[in-house]
Order: C-alpha cells, then sequence, then structure tokens
C-alpha cells in the first residue's frame, strides 16, 4: 500500500499544496496512492495521538509512505528519528519529495535507523539524567522534593481500606504480613506501609488522614 500523508499546523493553511507535490511526485515515479492521511494539527503533538500514529500501527511491510518533507513527520528531530526507526522496524518505506529522503530496506537505510533508535535511546537517558541531576540539586539546596508536607492520601481511597477489618483481624490473631499479602493478592511492602501509616501509628485508625 502506497499512503501520501499531508499535515498543516492550522486551518488557515491548506493541504492542496502538499497533495499536489505527491501527486507530481508519484506521476513521475509511476506509484499509485491507495490511501490519504490529512490532518490539521501542531507537529509538536505526539504522533502517537495524531493520526499519523493509526497509520503507522496498521503499516505493513512494503508499504510506502510519502510526505513533501521530513518536518511534516514532526517538528523535532528526536520525534522524526523515532518515526523512521518505528518505520524501519515494521519494514516500512518513507520517502519525502523536497528532502529527497528514502528509508526503505537498503543498507544505507538500516545504518540510518540505527542511528536514529541509538540517538533517540540517548537522548531518553540524557532526559532521564537530567531530571535526576535537579532534583539532587534541590535537595542539597535544602528544598523538599516530592507532594507538599502534609499532602497524605486519605485512608478510604487507599486500595486496602476494603480489607482493613480482616487486615486487622489477622494481625490480632498473629498472622505474619507476607501471609496476609497473600491472601489478598497484594505487594507485601504495600501492605507494610498500610498497617504503618494506619494501624500502627494512628491513635484512631478509621479517621482520615
Amino acid at each position: 500500500m502506497n499512503y501520501g500523508y499531508i499535515r498543516v499546523s492550522s486551518d488557515r493553511q491548506t493541504v492542496e499544496n502538499q497533495r499536489f507535490e505527491i501527486l507530481k511526485f508519484c506521476k513521475r515515479e509511476n506509484l499509485v496512492i491507495d490511501g490519504w492521511i490529512e490532518e490539521t494539527v501542531s507537529g509538536i503533538r505526539e504522533y502517537s495521538t495524531r493520526r499519523l500514529g493509526k497509520l503507522l500501527k496498521r503499516t505493513k511491510e512494503g508499504d510506502l509512505i510519502i510526505c513533501s518533507e521530513l518536518s511534516r513527520l514532526g517538528r523535532t528531530l528526536y520525534m522524526i528519528m523515532e518515526i523512521l526507526s518505528l518505520c524501519m522496524r515494521r519494514g516500512c518505506r518513507v520517502w519525502t519529495i523536497k528532502d529527497g529522503y528514502r528509508l526503505g530496506d537498503d543498507l544505507q537505510s538500516k545504518v540510518l535507523a540505527f542511528a536514529f533508535g541509538l540517538s533517540a535511546e540517548i537522548e531518553r537517558n540524557l532526559i532521564s539524567q537530567r531530571t535526576r541531576d535537579a532534583l539532587a540539586r534541590l535537595k542539597a539546596e535544602g528544598r523538599h522534593v516530592g507532594r507538599p508536607h502534609g499532602a497524605k492520601t486519605c485512608q478510604t481511597q487507599h486500595v486496602l481500606y476494603r480489607h482493613d477489618k480482616l487486615i486487622r483481624h489477622e494481625l490480632d490473631n498473629g498472622t505474619p504480613v507476607y501471609r496476609i499479602a497473600i491472601q489478598l493478592n497484594c505487594n507485601r511492602n504495600t501492605l507494610r506501609r498500610y498497617i504503618k501509616r494506619y494501624i500502627t501509628d494512628n491513635n484512631d485508625p478509621h479517621t482520615s488522614s
């Protein structure tokens, strides 16, 4: 299947110029468009929430996506690399007209796809590292990180609240925490935190805190 992908950023823009470019290109390459995907949306928006995302989910090996230029896929290099890497894994080709870019099954495309995937992974790691560094700096400055002090979850909103009577009964009978966790099919650490916050530490455990 050959798909023509057209994206404009606002209602004031027209899709006709991009459609004309794609049709002219297909005529020169002796190709036929089997389906058109048009959308009016900012390229910054995540591709998975756009019509492009739906198209990528249904593409198969050998399918071809044609667009006027790479910037139609997304406005950031990271997003474009992620899209092209996904297409490469699915065996879907991507051709652009103005850029003259062709992602296919040749060696050059495979090398590029590897570079795209590696770059995306490095970017994710850098973002994660920047976040950790920022949190560490805030802590070093003595600033609170996380929920505001005093912001506690109401006991009645806790996932284990409906088992509160059973938990108390088993604890009174000396049942180990891990056995209660198995009985409730929950993580033992979650149960321990619930007991510590709402049963062990509270004078009146049935009140919200």
